[in-house]
């Protein structure tokens, strides 16, 4: 299950000792809830070795505007805490996977 990531926890997940993924989601959104499954299927995949979550948009704004979410889905990739990789829109779930192989 993706873990749920808000304004409150980011920071803790941004720092622990794994890859984070947060895909920044609406519920109204519907390109979010047609990859919401993938990111569900690929977080529990790679539960061991990647912290995967999803950010609800009308819900946490401190992390949207500090990473200047404008568009959604969008996911981004960190690694050591920093901002590696991105994906704007809706992406087949390959991709997404791929993405997360480079983290590792």
């Amino acid at each position: 299950m993706a873990l749920a990531i808000t304004d409150a926890n980011f920071k803790e997940y941004l720092n622990a000792d794994k890859p984070l993924v947060v895909d920044f989601w609406a519920e109204w959104c519907g390109p979010c809830r047609m990859i919401g499954p993938w990111v569900e299927e690929l977080s529990a995949a790679y539960a061991d070795k990647v912290n995967i979550g999803k950010l609800n948009v009308d819900e946490n704004d401190e992390v949207c505007a500090q990473f200047g979410i404008r568009n959604i889905p969008t996911i981004l990739f960190f690694k050591g805490g920093q901002l590696v990789d991105k994906q704007v829109g809706a992406a087949p779930k390959n991709q997404l996977e791929e993405k997360i192989k480079n983290l590792l």
